[in-house]
């Protein structure tokens, strides 16, 4: 009996020592991820999550000129009404190009951004998705675009529990584990 509850409490010292530790960790690699200056790119990439304004900032940033063409990642569902709307955004100043990646996921958005970067010579752009969800877009944009790459972060806040900073820690870790063993596109 004594071995048993020796062993249960060196597991519960064990896990909670490991969710401690992802959420330390997890915070410096995610939340406080490296964000890039703005600068002018040949296009500002729009990674599909949700529509937490991360679209309009796109579009801001190219009405100010960083970009004549704003890619939208159309990973959505067929009847949602605000990704048509945005899709048939018309503005003098920059052209949207809005198509769904294939597979619908960060990899299957930077295939997407290759392609489009080799058929209309673009060697720069500006990829905007969550900030904890940057440094796993950068490495995987890395692997299949070789042109200048650039991150930002939607500006907004996250209000999440601690549960829900653990489980999005541990969600872009083994996400970031996938796209290395994937490797390049």
């Amino acid at each position: 009996m004594r071995r048993w509850r020796g062993f249960a409490v060196s597991l519960v010292c064990a896990l909670v020592l490991a969710v401690a530790g992802v959420g330390v960790i997890g915070y410096f690699v995610y939340t406080e991820a490296r964000v890039d200056d703005v600068e002018s790119v040949d296009a500002i990439v729009v990674l599909g999550g949700e529509h937490d304004g991360r679209e309009q900032y796109a579009m801001s940033l190219a009405r100010q000129g960083v970009s004549e063409n704003v890619v939208l990642s159309n990973a959505y569902w067929t009847g949602d009404k605000q990704m048509a709307a945005l899709c048939a955004t018309t503005d003098p100043q920059f052209t949207v190009i809005c198509l769904p990646p294939e597979p619908s996921t960060t990899r299957g958005e930077a295939i997407l951004t290759r392609d489009l970067a080799v058929q209309n010579g673009w060697r720069s752009v500006l990829v905007i998705s969550w900030r904890y969800h940057l440094p796993r877009a950068r490495y995987i944009f890395s692997q299949c675009f070789d042109g200048r790459i650039l991150v930002r972060d939607v500006p907004r806040r996250y209000d999440f529990s601690l549960a829900e900073w653990e489980y999005t820690y541990l969600y872009q870790t083994v996400g970031f584990a996938k796209a290395v063993l994937q490797g390049e596109c």
